[in-house]
């Protein structure tokens, strides 16, 4: 499984906005510290805010910030929003395994066990842990 630039990307605006706190972040300082296309941060803001993560300011000062503390948001939630399932494989996208082979297929456990450590993972971080990480690496002027 890969993690498209949706997805990485989302999740580095989302840090962004996490490293400011309070602050409006305007979509161009975001690509600018970034290196990333305005246009593309557009499309994938929009998903942010549909999904009520971040909140839109109008004006001159207007921007972007959180709608929420950043210990509330998980990578694992910011990751399903932008790439939907994160299973390994197809047959693990849904709650019932809809594969005929389901019943009598070894290698199943091997993708359960991949989709349970992957999820472990993504799901135990917040963006206030990697504010912390950030703000503890050297060169945090991308932000």
């Amino acid at each position: 499984m890969k993690i498209s630039t949706k997805g990485r990307y989302a999740l580095r605006m989302m840090l962004e906005f996490a490293m400011h706190p309070g602050e409006c972040t305007k979509i161009s300082q975001v690509a600018a510290r970034q290196q990333i296309s305005v246009k593309y941060l557009e499309q994938i803001v929009t998903i942010l805010c549909r999904a009520g993560y971040v909140k839109s300011v109008r004006g001159a000062q207007g921007g972007y910030l959180l709608s929420r503390d950043p210990s509330q948001y998980t990578v694992g939630q910011i990751l399903r929003l932008t790439e939907g399932s994160l299973a390994p494989v197809a047959c693990l996208d849904d709650p019932e395994n809809p594969c005929s082979r389901s019943k009598r297929c070894a290698t199943l456990k091997v993708w359960e066990k991949l989709s349970e450590a992957i999820s472990q993972v993504v799901d135990n971080i917040t963006l206030a842990d990697l504010v912390e990480e950030q703000k503890a690496m050297p060169d945090t002027d991308l932000f």
